[in-house]
């Protein structure tokens, strides 16, 4: 199994766009209309098997100091093969690169999050992320995600 992770192209927008809409009728994500993943193509990652898109992932700055991962999956039959930890740590080594020390997401898959060096966090901490996004989503007032937060020790690489 030859796995790839780098940063989406155009070409991959078809791809992500089933990937995300995948979780977002189930709840678990919410949904992104192939023009805005085209206007935030720049923020995205996606990871290859084989030369086929399996997974995508996105960091999205919500202030000087702090990036959410979100539109974060891969496709079921490749979980538990460790490719999302993969594209999280590209993920957070690209937060790095910005020199942003601050990596947070809402999740359902919080033990995932705890593996990968995040701790659970009260979500209220977050204005910039409620006024961003939250303000738009149906479960603005019954949210059941839980917030997950990453400090970045160094931001010397």
């Amino acid at each position: 199994m030859k796995i790839n992770i780098r940063l989406a192209q155009q070409i991959d927008i078809d791809v992500m766009f089933e990937i995300i809409s995948y979780y977002a009728n189930d709840g678990i994500m919410l949904p992104r209309s192939k023009n805005i993943l085209l206007h935030q193509l720049n923020d995205f990652a996606v990871v290859e098997v084989n030369g086929e898109v399996i997974g995508c992932g996105s960091l999205c700055q919500l202030g000087d100091d702090l990036v959410e991962v979100r539109s974060f999956g891969v496709l079921p039959i490749y979980k538990g093969q460790g490719l999302g930890k993969k594209l999280l740590q590209f993920l957070v080594h690209e937060a790095s690169l910005r020199k942003i020390p601050n990596v947070m997401a809402l999740t359902y898959e919080v033990e995932f999050f705890t593996r990968n060096g995040f701790e659970v966090v009260d979500k209220e901490i977050f204005p910039e992320k409620v006024w961003k996004d939250c303000i738009h989503c149906k479960k603005l007032d019954c949210c059941d995600e839980i917030a997950v937060l990453k400090k970045l020790d160094s931001l010397d690489n």
